[in-house]
């Protein structure tokens, strides 16, 4: 049928045009795509980066396709999207969108690569590259407004493994310009590719959840191209049998129109969260009130001294996983509250060396720890469009300090400034690359559009 969800969804990735790309959402794509590039390149220097790539070097297959961070190392597509997928969630650094998705770290590896497959004739130029990665995250946006469940911290499936799936196989699908008919199956097969629980969060399985949703998508969108057909109502609520509903306890699938001469992609309406250090999104509040509240404690005591502290006190959502009183291991305390606050009041910030093992492992740290009390405020609400982080200090004179903090800077309602986000691209890039290479892809992105062949990037 013609007039199906799923039909619509299909026939918007195959008619989006250009020129239906607004300035704002070139502007808010192309520092996804900068910040996005420099979190994959920091993220080719860990060590379930490393496990990845080793495993994806078992295969012999035509290697064509760059990896972060590793100058002269290809592999073959799919291989080359997942490993980079991997180096950008490995630090879970990478941006954020509500309701609450990692969308560019599911895409832009897809496009990466499959630039790179294409034969020199068929090369997509920046504006089609800037097109595709448009309507990978227009998808996952539809698809993540199709359920109320999706506006909160997730508690099932981890959302890049969902909707990024579908994301990454819909913009491969615009980018390797195929048939509207073959859009509809890519997103058919993708859904049966799709899907990780979040039991996983916290772990180096995390990173596997983007490296897959964007491996998975391309893998979609070239078996669609070469005539595998799937359920052409896989996005329709059907009766009795479970489509893409099956990843949300309430699912309302509405149509996605066409695009006539202008179309409203959600990025306009809807900023991106940029991290400013590598932690799950929900630290971010924590850390700024745990600062604004050290800020008192100094005013007030001279210095920072933990010996004048009985109980620290944290108010925040209910999130089983990322409420973690003991993390052991870097990628428990990137999930962790508890943690995040007291190392942000021990240290005056949070950056790359709070989650090494020497820094987890510090005595003074621990001492912190065990002063931790949570609490959750019912007006606290699992939401990243409306939490809030707040930190009080007891003291041992009876005095009582709180920070509090309700929109921390790089959230969508208050975006890192040009100077912010392209001072976090050269720090993280500056990891693998020399001065001059990072130059030349800020000014590549910054000018994507008059790019005669995307593949260069």
């Amino acid at each position: 049928p013609e007039d199906t969800v799923t039909s619509s969804f299909a026939s918007f990735i195959h008619a989006a045009r250009p020129e239906q790309l607004s300035p704002i959402v070139r502007h808010r794509s192309k520092r996804m795509i900068l910040d996005s590039l420099g979190v994959g390149l920091l993220g080719s220097t860990t060590r379930v980066f490393d496990i990845a790539l080793r495993y994806c070097r078992l295969y012999s297959s035509v290697a064509v396709s760059s990896v972060y961070g590793k100058p002269g190392v290809k592999l073959s597509p799919t291989l080359a999207a997942f490993t980079n997928g991997v180096a950008t969630h490995s630090m879970d650094f990478d941006d954020t969108w509500h309701p609450a998705t990692h969308p560019s770290g599911a895409v832009l590896p897809a496009l990466l690569a499959a630039s790179q497959m294409l034969p020199p004739n068929t090369k997509p130029n920046g504006l089609d590259f800037l097109l595709a990665f448009n309507v990978g995250l227009e998808v996952q946006g539809r698809l993540m407004h199709f359920s109320t469940e999706a506006h909160d911290i997730p508690k099932r499936f981890h959302p890049p493994s969902v909707v990024g799936t579908l994301g990454s196989a819909a913009a491969a699908a615009k980018l390797l310009s195929l048939s509207s008919a073959q859009c509809l199956h890519a997103l058919g097969i993708a859904a049966s590719l799709a899907g990780a629980p979040m039991a996983n969060a916290a772990t180096q399985a995390k990173p596997l959840h983007v490296g897959n949703a964007t491996r998975l998508g391309l893998e979609a969108a070239l078996l669609a191209a070469r005539g595998m057909e799937a359920n052409p109502l896989i996005l329709d609520d059907i009766p009795g049998c479970s489509s893409f509903s099956a990843f949300y306890s309430v699912y309302q699938p509405k149509p996605l129109p066409v695009p006539g001469g202008h179309h409203e992609f959600l990025l306009e309406k809807q900023d991106i969260a940029f991290k400013r250090f590598p932690a799950h999104l929900g630290m971010h509040w924590v850390v700024d009130a745990a600062l604004s509240v050290r800020n008192l404690f100094i005013n007030y005591a001279g210095s920072f001294s933990p010996s004048l502290i009985r109980t620290i006190m944290l108010k925040i959502p209910v999130s089983k996983y990322i409420n973690r009183p003991f993390p052991s291991s870097e990628h428990q305390a990137r999930h962790s509250f508890q943690f995040n606050a007291c190392a942000a009041l021990l240290d005056g910030e949070v950056g790359l060396a709070s989650f090494s093992e020497s820094s987890i492992q510090r005595p003074e740290l621990r001492e912190l720890l065990d002063k931790v009390v949570v609490e959750h405020p019912e007006d606290n609400m699992a939401n990243f469009d409306k939490m809030y982080g707040e930190v009080a200090l007891l003291l041992h004179s009876g005095d009582v300090l709180t920070g509090k903090c309700d929109t921390f800077y790089g959230h969508w309602r208050k975006p890192l400034s040009k100077e912010s986000l392209l001072k976090k691209f050269r720090s993280n890039a500056s990891h693998v690359l020399p001065e001059e290479k990072i130059e030349a892809i800020i000014t590549l992105v910054d000018n994507l559009e008059d790019l005669s062949d995307s593949s260069q990037l």
